[in-house]
């Protein structure tokens, strides 16, 4: 292929990639109310999911009583007078880009795959798969137990009981997709400490020799997401710390020269 074939068929694959991602957000802007009720505002109250799940674990265990979320609710105000319109658009958007990633990617490697030896396709495969598994995996961490413990404590946190929340829209959405987009970029540790590894930048003894340094980190990080009381600070750090030993058991070990 000449140069300008090479620009058409970029121009061709950028022309997929927008028009999937309008396609997605669009029904998801059709649906977003619904969406909204069943999904995203689920963790406003007590029925939800992890919530009961808290309930029947403090039937078994008396001194976790301060976790049951019986009467938990959390109820939304909308200060600015287009805000439920903007934010009707930008969460279609980012549901979308969330959702059509794996059909972007695939369209990207399609693009970019005619340039790879086999070799490299085989394990640029095994990285889009993995990738895709962790972010995943990472968003549905975030949706039920990172984002519903954090507003669970922020919610009722008071600075001075004079002081009632009343937790804006915006706010809420905000701090619901940040959270939960962050949490699965960060399970994307595993995947890159592989790639760093293949680079021979890192090996697994650094993860052995750092291991005391990041549980403090991840402990410190689990509390200030979660800091409403021991056992939330637990159920956060326990994936987060797993993630860490998984990241470890996928770099390469050390040459015998190299150990520690």
């Amino acid at each position: 292929m000449s140069f300008w074939d090479h620009v058409e068929a970029l121009r061709m694959t950028l022309f997929k990639v927008i028009g999937i991602l309008v396609s997605m957000a669009i029904i998801l802007f059709i649906f977003m109310p619904k969406l909204f009720d069943s999904v995203i505002l689920a963790p406003c109250d007590g029925s939800f999911v992890l919530y009961r799940w808290l309930n029947r674990l403090a039937q078994f265990f008396p001194g976790l009583d301060n976790l049951s979320s019986t009467d938990f609710h959390v109820n939304l105000i909308n200060i600015q007078l287009a805000s439920q319109f903007y934010i009707h658009m930008s969460t279609s958007f980012w549901l979308a880009l969330v959702l059509s990633f794996p059909m972007v990617v695939y369209i990207l490697w399609q693009f970019v795959s005619p340039a790879l030896y086999e070799n490299e396709k085989h394990g640029a495969r095994a990285v889009f798969a993995i990738g895709n598994l962790l972010f995943f995996l990472g968003i549905a961490v975030g949706y039920f137990i990172v984002f519903p413990f954090s507003l669970r404590f922020f919610a009722d946190y008071h600075v001075s009981q004079l002081v009632p929340n009343q937790i804006s829209l915006d706010s809420y959405v905000d701090t619901f997709l940040s959270l939960i987009f962050t949490i699965g970029i960060v399970f994307e540790l595993p995947l890159l400490s592989l790639m760093l590894s293949k680079l021979g930048i890192i090996r697994r003894s650094f993860f052995y020799r750092f291991r005391r340094h990041a549980i403090c980190t991840l402990l410190i990080l689990a509390a200030i997401i979660t800091p409403s009381d021991p056992f939330s600070m637990i159920a956060v750090f326990i994936p987060l710390y797993l993630l860490y030993e998984l990241s470890a058991l996928l770099v390469k070990k050390d040459e015998p020269k190299d150990d520690v």
